[in-house]
């Protein structure tokens, strides 16, 4: 049997951070299957009772999808109360290009990612610039504060 993986992200604004992970990861927001208008209309004919279904979800699409088909669907499941702690898991977005890129293009590489990322609602928490260990990233979190990476 085949092994799927479909990233989760706890969150009180499913659309906020649709739009912001769509601009980050470059993945698109997910149709519903089947024709349906809307996901709430599928998980209705699917049998979800709609006390089970938070006021508007599923109007519009709460999870991405990457439009090459590599990398994993990422849903952005509504739940009542909010983040309390640091990450136990975080995304690295990976975008300098590897070790065989000279530092200063990855750095150039990171700088303009997390500049769009902070004009899409992310805030740099912190930099770590080791040009001795040849390592530049920035540490940001996502607008409902969830830690991320961009290398």
């Amino acid at each position: 049997m085949e092994t799927t993986l479909q990233l989760t992200i706890d969150c009180s604004d499913p659309q906020r951070l649709v739009t912001f992970w769509t601009e980050a990861l470059g993945y698109v927001p997910e149709p519903p299957p089947g024709g349906h208008a809307t996901w709430r209309a599928y998980w209705a004919e699917m049998g979800v009772p709609e006390a089970e279904l938070p006021t508007d979800a599923g109007e519009t699409p709460e999870s991405i999808i990457d439009p090459a088909g590599r990398g994993p669907r990422v849903w952005f499941q509504e739940v009542p109360e909010p983040k309390a702690a640091k990450n136990r898991v975080h995304l690295d977005l990976k975008v300098g290009g590897g070790r065989d890129v000279p530092l200063a293009v990855r750095t150039q590489r990171v700088t303009t990612k997390v500049e769009r990322l902070t004009k899409a609602g992310a805030t740099v928490l912190r930099i770590t610039d080791e040009p001795d260990m040849g390592h530049y990233a920035v540490v940001l979190q996502d607008p409902e504060g969830n830690e991320f990476c961009v290398v």
